[in-house]
């Protein structure tokens, strides 16, 4: 580092960015080889990146209400000699400390501070090459103060806390990492969640989620990220949180009925809101009938569990109908007729909705000689200014399913905005690369906005995560 060393004396305040902590008073100690801090809860875990450790860190003495959720890396674990002669195996992380307009990372060993003065300790490592000591002073630095903790009477909050949230994914994918990209940089705790890997004890007392071998902390909010493949499980797993009362971005219910094709337009037909029309029936006597009640074909025949352009089939003619529909009833599968939206060119407009506001909006086009614009299936995609009917249908279309994140995707026809399908779990990629925004920022925005950090409940103690489904 080309800066000049700074003079500490023997007590200095400082900021641990990576922790989210704005302000913390150490003690300067250069008889100490390594530096510690006040930890508890301490729980270590592994992650895509490497091993990482929890804990929760009290930084104002005497105050146990304040009680500030961390992640960090976890690089050893280390035998540390206290100084009244006590040996101890410590979790050791490595984590930046700012002082005035400098920054280093240091490595930290956790321990329980909790009868100390000082919730944090500065050892020789820590201070290599940057730092000047001079015993006899104290405070030299720019003072912090624990009043950036709290929040002055009737004003707005100075230093945004941090939350404690959970991506529930079992995708290494361009949206998964945004989340935790954009999370931790807004100081944030963010855990990614295999759902598959989540166990439930459900029980009236003391319900639980545990992951590998291990009880889940308590988590501010949790983002569902879904697959279609483990709807069932994975609508499981986000009940279960629901019960524990934490904020769900995505309801369970939400999630399960966009997932259902035939159930999702009877709830947009019951709020409604324009949609193509559609049929569904069980038997093949009905099919002549079936294929009549969306005006005839074209149309499209999809199967109740498609998701990104698959097992969604254009038929021209009738008789074309007649064997899709034909060839899926020998599949045994559920499928619907929709209406063809002729005029829409092949073209339809996805709205990102976050917190009931249409936050994005892109118009996409399918590949050369494909009805389906789905990005997945090769289409194209371009910014679009959509009309404020549209985006009231985006908005009540979320609304209907309870959604606070979702990915709704209209038609325009000559009659208005006709809503094709409420998607869940919207990738961000497609939506930030066309539009030049920063979805994962809203995203998180909302989160703090409806949120605030809290301690675990008490047995039993829930809160209601979202509105039922009409």
């Amino acid at each position: 580092m080309s800066s000049a060393p700074l003079l500490f004396g023997w007590e200095e305040w400082l900021a641990l960015p990576d922790l989210a902590l704005p302000a913390i008073l150490a003690k300067v100690d250069t008889g100490a080889r390594t530096s510690a801090l006040h930890a508890a809860e301490i729980t270590p875990f592994d992650a895509p990146d490497g091993p990482m450790v929890r804990f929760v860190l009290h930084p104002v003495p005497g105050r146990a209400d304040l009680a500030l959720r961390c992640t960090a890396p976890l690089i050893d674990r280390r035998d540390v000699t206290s100084s009244n002669g006590e040996r101890e195996h410590r979790f050791v992380i490595r984590t930046r400390i700012a002082v005035a307009d400098q920054s280093w990372p240091i490595e930290v060993t956790l321990t329980d501070r909790g009868a100390m003065t000082s919730r944090m300790l500065l050892g020789r490592q820590a201070l290599r090459d940057h730092i000047t000591i001079l015993p006899t002073a104290r405070r030299m630095q720019p003072e912090l103060g624990y009043d950036l903790y709290a929040a002055p009477a009737g004003g707005p909050e100075p230093t945004r806390r941090s939350l404690r949230i959970a991506v529930l994914s079992r995708e290494d994918n361009y949206t998964t990492r945004r989340l935790l990209e954009e999370g931790r940089a807004r100081g944030h705790i963010v855990d990614l969640i295999d759902t598959t890997r989540c166990y439930m004890a459900i029980n009236t007392l003391a319900p639980e989620v545990c992951y590998d071998g291990e009880r889940l902390p308590r988590f501010d909010a949790v983002i569902p990220r879904i697959g279609a493949s483990i709807t069932p499980y994975g609508t499981a797993v986000v009940r279960q949180f629901e019960t524990l009362g934490t904020y769900c971005v995505n309801g369970s219910e939400g999630i399960a009925a966009s997932r259902d094709k035939l159930y999702a337009h009877q709830i947009l037909a019951r709020a409604g809101i324009g949609m193509p029309d559609t049929a569904f029936a069980s038997s093949p006597k009905d099919t002549r009938n079936l294929i009549a009640l969306v005006g005839g074909a074209p149309l499209i025949v999809k199967l109740i569990a498609s998701s990104q352009g698959k097992g969604v089939v254009l038929a021209e003619t009738t008789k074309a109908a007649e064997s899709v529909i034909s060839a899926f009833r020998g599949l045994r599968a559920n499928f619907l007729v929709q209406h063809f939206v002729r005029e829409a060119a092949g073209e339809d407009i996805r709205c990102l909705v976050i917190g009931g506001k249409v936050v994005a909006a892109m118009k996409r086009r399918g590949a050369e000689g494909d009805f389906r614009s789905n990005l997945h299936q090769g289409g194209s995609g371009a910014p679009v200014r959509i009309s404020p009917a549209e985006r009231s249908a985006a908005v009540r279309a979320a609304r209907a399913f309870g959604l606070g994140v979702a990915g709704v995707d209209l038609l325009r026809a000559h009659d208005g905005a006709k809503v094709l399908e409420v998607n869940s779990s919207p990738g961000l990629r497609g939506i930030e690369t066309i539009t030049g925004k920063n979805v994962a920022r809203l995203l998180f925005a909302e989160i703090e906005a409806r949120v605030k950090p809290a301690a675990d409940p008490a047995p039993g103690a829930a809160r209601p995560a979202h509105p039922a489904l009409p």
